[in-house]
């Protein structure tokens, strides 16, 4: 018998989080809603992450039932018109869903915008005038922070989509097969450091069986978290790159 990989990851903000990046993400008006398209993109993330086994937190299956809910409710034909003058027209089903998204942004606005005046007053600092010259030919560094934890599970899922099946299955004796996470990380810088131009996403996944392709991604999760590698999208849908960080080990 195997044994499944229990992974619990601390990266991911919530679910209000990544509903609010699939609306940035499809440029979705968040005041009105499309229920049925955001329900499926949302529960599609929510399959990636169990295919990686990951230890996914209740509070994204309370929300994937709450989109259910809502997508239900908007599917009810609508009730006739009351003639009491008194009675107030039915919510929409989305409208608390839009506060708690719409507050949602606006403290997580107010968070970045506290992060980048920190940011800002640790470089602030004096010292005499030294020349510049040797500097000339150094490139710059690349930012991290430009693809986020939700592009990486989209490029997963992308990943093991383009992976065909055999057109016969294959007759093979199971063993299991140990790959510990710190070993894949050593790899992966590795890798990186030969490429100062950058590597694919998907060319750090060499081999396609499950444990390795779900130690790779723990790997890349925790290099990110270290501040070691950074994940960088040029665009929406556009292929993520991997760096290196210059101040990296």
């Amino acid at each position: 018998m195997t044994e499944s990989y229990h992974v619990k990851v601390e990266g991911f903000e919530g679910p209000l989080d990544l509903l609010l990046h699939l609306i940035q993400r499809y440029e979705i008006d968040i005041y009105d809603i499309p229920v049925a398209r955001i329900t499926e993109q949302y529960m599609s993330y929510i399959h990636t992450m169990q295919q990686l086994e990951l230890d996914v937190a209740s509070e994204y299956l309370v929300m994937a039932a709450t989109l259910l809910v809502i997508k239900s409710q908007m599917l009810l034909p609508n009730q006739p018109e009351a003639f009491d003058d008194e009675m107030e027209a039915e919510e929409d089903p989305r409208d608390e869903l839009v506060r708690r998204l719409v507050e949602y942004k606006r403290y997580k606005k107010a968070a970045q915008d506290l992060q980048m005046k920190e940011l800002q007053a640790h470089r602030i600092y004096s010292k005499p005038p030294s020349p510049l010259q040797e500097y000339g030919n150094e490139q710059a560094p690349v930012e991290p922070g430009e693809a986020s934890v939700y592009d990486m599970l989209a490029a997963m899922s992308r990943l093991m989509t383009r992976q065909s099946p055999s057109a016969a299955p294959i007759e093979t004796k199971v063993t299991r097969e140990e790959i510990p996470i710190q070993t894949r990380m050593n790899e992966v810088l590795h890798s990186l450091g030969s490429n100062p131009g950058g590597t694919r996403f998907e060319n750090l996944f060499p081999e396609r069986t499950k444990p390795h392709v779900v130690a790779t991604f723990m790997a890349l999760l925790e290099l990110m978290k270290a501040n070691e590698i950074t994940c960088v999208q040029a665009s929406h849908f556009d292929e993520l790159m991997v760096y290196k960080r210059e101040d990296a080990t």
